[in-house]
Formats: structure tokens, sequence, C-alpha cells
């Protein structure tokens, strides 16, 4: 681990542990407010530190994330866990499954026409579901 720098910038270190696919996205997540350091929304260039607990919401998720070491360049996905421990709830990886399944299952009609018996098939399995 890097024990020389003492903080880097959220957006920077966001990239680097491959939360974001690009710095650009990571910037533009603080900006919206999807990124919170200790439950507080954070601008991009904003410090973090070793300890903090970092919220970050991607695609129906919200990752919880402890920092546990500090980065500025990216590195191999198989040494993302020396920088940060995952403490996203199960309930919320579960939620997130389920939404998915639900869009999966809506996303085949689109209204046009008659729909086809699978069509319908579909259809009639979104409806009929659950919560």
């Amino acid at each position: 681990m890097n024990n020389e720098v003492d903080s880097v910038r959220i957006d920077r270190w966001l990239w680097s542990v491959r939360i974001y696919k690009t710095r650009a996205d990571a910037t533009q997540s603080c900006k919206a407010s999807a990124v919170r350091i200790n439950d507080e929304p954070v601008k991009p260039s904003t410090k973090v530190r070793i300890g903090d607990t970092i919220k970050a919401r991607r695609n129906n998720l919200t990752k919880t994330l402890l920092v546990t070491g500090l980065i500025e360049k990216r590195v191999g996905a198989s040494k993302v866990s020396e920088y940060c421990k995952d403490q996203t709830p199960a309930s919320e990886l579960f939620e997130a499954q389920e939404r998915s399944n639900r869009s999966k299952l809506h996303k085949g009609y689109l209204g046009k026409g008659r729909p086809t018996k699978k069509d319908r098939r579909t259809l009639k399995k979104f409806l009929d579901y659950e919560m």
C-alpha cells in the first residue's frame, strides 16, 4: 500500500479501485450527489482518508465501502481488496438483483401491435409477480 500519501481526491480514488469505469464518470457522480463520505455529499476534489466510509450509487446499487488504503493509480481487480472493504448490506444487493430481474421481464414488449405468444407469457409473468 502507498503510505506516503495521507489523502487522495475522491474521484481519483473511486476510479482507482474500479467503482467507476472512468475518472470522468466518478467526477460526474460526485457532482450529482451520488457519492457520500461519512454520510456527507462531496465534491470531486474532496480528500478521502483511511477509515472513511464511502457510499457510491451506481446502476440502482448503493455500494458501501470502508477505505483501508490510499491509491492514486488504477490497479488490477485482484488488488482492489487491499485498498477498500465492501460493506454493502446483503439486502441492498438482493433489492438490486430483483430490480434487474423485473426490468428484464418487461424489456421485451415494446407495445407495438399485437403481442406474440412469447410476449404474452412474459407480460403475464410480469403482471403476476408478487413482491
